[in-house]
């Protein structure tokens, strides 16, 4: 197959922001490691996707503030205990500033990124959201916080929308607010419609379990509260990124992408983004050397250079909630930006990656748990820059994404051996001209069918040995030709009668 050059068709252009009451809303929860600021930073430049709800300063395994009465305390995460030891005070605890601080960032940049979507939450709004959750230890869930309150009273609103809780650190915060509903309800005739309300409301995405509180009591006393856990593919995002991304995806995480096209000239805000050799520190985490030039050649890691990309090990969180044309929000099984996962086979409400959720590798050739994840990258840093562009320069002077659009709809039927067409507009605000291209995502469905593109159509041909009911899906791609050049998606599902 080959790239065909389509020009704009001129098609009415949908506005870009969604109406407040279609967006997701989530809340954040951080132990305001290195990688969450850099996650955070982006998250800003997306904060027009979704509705923020809360920004909530929480506890993890790696970082959390100690009581400031001398009280010791050991790790109960075998990692973290092995290397840092027992009878600690505190841990690394960056402060509860740092958001504050990257949102007096946000407030220069915003008048700027409104002029590309007006749904841009103001820096006061944002400010207004902040809460400190509980931070005294890793796993502390003792005490109601202001963090778990607000937590505890979007979850009882009447508010019909899901709330997607985001875990970038521990789920502590998470779990004292689940805990203090069911010490206020469950002595009450209101508690299992309470329980099931919240339950059906929840969704947790967590990044690993970094503490046990999901472990000991999340998940033993709301086990209907949908998880989606990433403990893998979230690395080639992270800190050994080297040994995980693709090679052909490597440049774009590499500093010669990064510092020319996201942190240098692109405002005060992505100045603030933590990179290789940029000389900066975080204060309260003395274990921070990435940005120190003379310590970044040869790591345990791999070796560096300056602006080469450390880590946004919680980014997948967010971007689960992008709406790109993929349609994974509903069922995360279908992959998307944030990855893939699978239904658990001892719990329906748990989605998760690992080697049941792998997907075939091209460049070895063999599965690989955090390809799910890396197919994306080169889409996703493209357009994380175009995103930094939207913070100095105008509407006219920047780069917006495609649009892709399928004649029959996202949802098609066909027998075993058929051979069908889907016809494909693809639209462009920016009236560059968009290439279109399109594949079968074999591990999302039931296998492999056949794609071929020519001009706007995409020609099917669904395998001989189908069985009824097997589902393929057929991603349509549309890359534009402007500067980062920009790809969204559609995802049809062919489903075999």
């Amino acid at each position: 197959m080959k790239n065909i050059l389509l020009l704009s068709l001129g098609l009415a252009f949908i506005t870009m922001g969604w109406a407040q009451e279609t967006m997701k809303r989530t809340i954040v929860t951080t132990d305001g490691e290195i990688d969450d600021v850099d996650t955070f930073i982006r998250y800003l430049l997306y904060s027009n996707e979704f509705e923020t709800q809360g920004l909530v300063y929480s506890s993890s395994m790696w970082h959390w503030k100690g009581d400031g009465k001398g009280t010791t305390f050991t790790s109960e995460m075998e990692m973290t205990k092995k290397i840092y030891g027992k009878d600690l005070t505190d841990l690394r605890w960056p402060g509860t500033n740092w958001i504050q601080e990257l949102l007096a960032e946000y407030a220069k940049v915003y008048p700027n990124l409104i002029g590309h979507d007006s749904n841009y939450p103001s820096p006061q709004e944002l400010l207004d959201l902040i809460r400190v959750g509980n931070i005294d230890f890793e796993g502390e869930m003792a005490q109601r916080t202001e963090g778990s309150r607000l937590i505890r009273e979007k979850l009882l609103d009447d508010d019909d929308r899901e709330l997607f809780l985001q875990a970038w650190g521990g789920t502590n915060t998470i779990a004292r607010a689940l805990k203090s509903i069911e010490e206020d309800y469950k002595d009450t005739r209101d508690w299992k419609d309470i329980k099931e309300k919240v339950s059906k409301k929840a969704i947790i995405y967590t990044i690993m379990d970094q503490d046990a509180t999901y472990k000991n009591y999340i998940g033993p006393n709301w086990p209907k509260i949908r998880v989606f856990y990433n403990a893998n593919q979230f690395w080639c995002f992270a800190y050994p990124w080297k040994q995980v991304v693709p090679k052909s995806q490597q440049p774009f995480l590499e500093g010669s992408f990064m510092g020319a096209n996201i942190i240098n000239d692109h405002g005060p805000l992505l100045k603030k983004y933590y990179s290789y050799g940029d000389g900066q520190k975080q204060e309260g985490d003395p274990n921070h050397f990435e940005g120190d030039i003379t310590k970044i050649a040869n790591t345990e890691r791999g070796s560096f250079s300056k602006y080469d990309f450390i880590s946004e090990g919680d980014s997948p969180a967010f971007l689960h909630l992008l709406d790109v044309g993929l349609n994974n929000y509903e069922d995360p099984s279908r992959g998307g930006w944030s990855g893939r996962f699978v239904l658990s086979k001892d719990n329906p409400y748990r989605y998760e990656d690992g080697d049941h959720a792998a997907d075939l590798n091209p460049e070895t050739g063999k599965m690989d748990k955090s390809y799910p994840q890396t197919r994306w990258i080169k889409a996703m840093q493209l357009d994380f820059a175009a995103r930094a562009d939207w913070c100095v320069k105008t509407f006219e002077e920047a780069n917006h994404a495609p649009e892709v659009i399928i004649k029959e709809g996202l949802s098609i039927t066909a027998k075993a051996g058929e051979i069908f067409n889907i016809h494909v507009a693809l639209n462009d605000i920016d009236g560059h001209p968009v290439y279109l291209w399109a594949w079968c995502y074999d591990e999302a469905g039931d296998g492999h069918a056949e794609v071929k593109v020519e001009n706007a159509i995409v020609t099917v041909q669904i395998p001989k040995t189908a069985k009824k009911k097997n589902q393929f899906h057929i991603i349509v791609e549309g890359t534009d030709t402007g500067f980062p050049a920009l790809t969204r998606y559609q995802r049809v599902i062919v489903s075999v009668l």
